[in-house]
């Protein structure tokens, strides 16, 4: 075979690592939660840390590949990634689990623009070019369905740090591939990364995720959460001022007064809000109500990535047949009602219930985002397509992190006040207000079984608020992109509002 497919080979297996890693943990937190403490905050965090620093670093790492070379920068983005997988190996409390992953997130930040932008030195014919792009894109989001599975047959077989574990050889693979089958590249001519920006974006995005993280237990009325809240608009108006002000800025916000990038740009963030959000939820009413092992919780969480898969296969065909409005509007609706259904879910209703509302919202998922990223970028100008795009998926990885904040927060709080811990010792009756998965072992441990019914039915209640938040904000998206998304396409009949700049060529 020839080297470049066997490098191509070592790429798949570092995007594969980082695509089931952002749902490989959500399955495991049940069970971290009750061996290592962690109430639904800590639980939010661990799962967001990776999200968070990787959206804030994604694009001023690729500029460092750019600059400095993508060969040498990917291999030090694995080599950071492995070292994070390292230290969740050996993790032993909530906090360094949460640092664990913040330096996976650094690691995954420079992998995942750097393992496309290699692509062109390694397939120079066009035709090869796209089926590699098509392979290393496909093996990232097969990761997402892979990794509850894994996580839950590891949890099963062994200890909650193997979903840590499992990364290093397959690291330990790219990195060896990398080193003697890729080419070095390098684009000296590329912007320059900004420090100040880079910090403006982590420190005001990890500041406004920690508000809505610490809200439900201190108040939303809190001092300190107002002093965050307003500390963290404070810092992001300031990386738009300085981004605006910026000759060749790292976020091109100039490209958001285009409407057909805006409103596509928003259904593709919605969906990626959504989307981690839910796999946050999932794993605690699959495993702690319902009752299934770790594994049986990821095969139960298939039918939303199968509904997810199919429609992102036929969604294309639709998108052309139709166009991008009436199909993103058509899945917006469809999601909307999958989450209006799922509201009504109960103690009693059963799995047979929850894979038929979640095999419905993953359809919605996948009509939506399809033509949402298709027309997203058929919007950019030519020469504007690497900002666009950067600023795409900075975007979509900054509604997951909000979603598992805000949607994990809304779901702490309805729990913890719906609650009943009546007769608890305030021991007790406080770490059973953590998470379901904490009330559950109190139960256990008192024989206090109306303790964990009362658990079992406010974990639904929050769900179910969760859900109703999803399918209204679904609605109302819906709405917005059929009342104002342009029904032709960009290029041949909407005027661009932004001018072509020698950027990014």
């Amino acid at each position: 075979m020839n080297r470049r497919w066997w490098a191509l080979g070592a790429l798949v297996t570092s995007t594969l690592v980082l695509g089931f890693d952002m749902t490989i943990l959500n399955v495991a937190l049940p069970t971290m939660a009750g061996e290592l403490g962690a109430g639904t905050g800590a639980q939010q965090w661990m799962a967001d840390a990776y999200v968070v620093v990787f959206a804030a670093l994604m694009l001023p790492a690729g500029l460092l590949g750019d600059r400095f070379g993508r060969r040498r920068m990917l291999i030090a983005g694995l080599g950071v990634f492995l070292v994070g997988s390292v230290l969740g190996v050996l993790a032993d409390d909530v906090t360094t689990v949460i640092a664990a992953r913040c330096v996976m997130g650094v690691g995954g930040a420079l992998v995942m623009p750097l393992a496309l932008a290699v692509l062109p030195s390694l397939f120079g014919e066009p035709k090869d070019r796209m089926k590699a792009v098509s392979i290393v894109s496909a093996a990232s989001a097969l990761g997402l369905p892979l990794g509850p599975i894994l996580g839950g047959w590891l949890l099963d077989h062994f200890w909650w740090g193997s979903v840590f574990l499992v990364n290093v050889p397959m690291v330990g693979i790219g990195i060896a591939a990398c080193v003697f089958l890729l080419p070095e590249t390098r684009d000296p001519a590329s912007p320059r990364v900004d420090p100040v920006s880079t910090a403006l974006t982590a420190t005001g995005l990890g500041t406004l995720i920690y508000a809505v993280i610490e809200a439900p237990g201190r108040g939303w009325g809190d001092p300190l959460i107002l002093a965050v809240l307003a500390a963290g608009a404070v810092l992001i108006t300031a990386l738009v001022l300085r981004e605006r002000k910026a000759p060749r800025p790292m976020l091109d916000l100039s490209l958001l007064r285009q409407r057909t990038f805006l409103l596509s740009t928003l259904a593709a963030t919605l969906v990626m809000f959504v989307l981690a959000g839910l796999m946050f939820i999932l794993p605690g009413y699959l495993q702690a109500v319902l009752g299934n092992d770790a594994f049986g919780t990821g095969l139960r969480m298939l039918p939303m990535m199968g509904g997810l898969i199919v429609a992102t296969r036929t969604g294309g065909p639709v998108n052309a047949r139709f166009g991008p409005r009436a199909t993103m509007s058509a899945g917006l609706v469809v999601l909307a009602f999958a989450a209006f259904l799922g509201s009504r879910t109960t103690v009693d209703s059963g799995y047979g219930f929850t894979a038929l509302w979640l095999s419905v919202a993953g359809a919605g998922f996948g009509f939506a985002v399809v033509p949402a990223m298709d027309a997203a970028l058929a919007a950019l100008p030519a020469d504007r397509s690497g900002s666009g795009s950067g600023l795409l998926m900075t975007v979509r990885q900054t509604g997951s992190a909000l979603g598992i904040a805000l949607l994990g927060s809304l779901l702490a709080g309805a729990y913890g006040g719906r609650l009943d811990t009546t007769g608890l010792p305030a021991a007790a009756a406080d770490t059973a207000g953590d998470s379901v998965v904490a009330a559950h072992a109190v139960a256990a441990k008192l024989g206090a079984q109306r303790l964990a019914e009362s658990a079992d039915a406010a974990y639904l209640h929050g769900m179910s608020l969760v859900l109703l938040v999803i399918g209204a904000t679904a609605l109302v998206s819906a709405l917005l992109v059929a009342a104002f998304l342009p029904g032709t396409k960009p290029g041949l009949d909407e005027p661009a509002d932004v001018a072509a700049v020698p950027v990014d060529a």
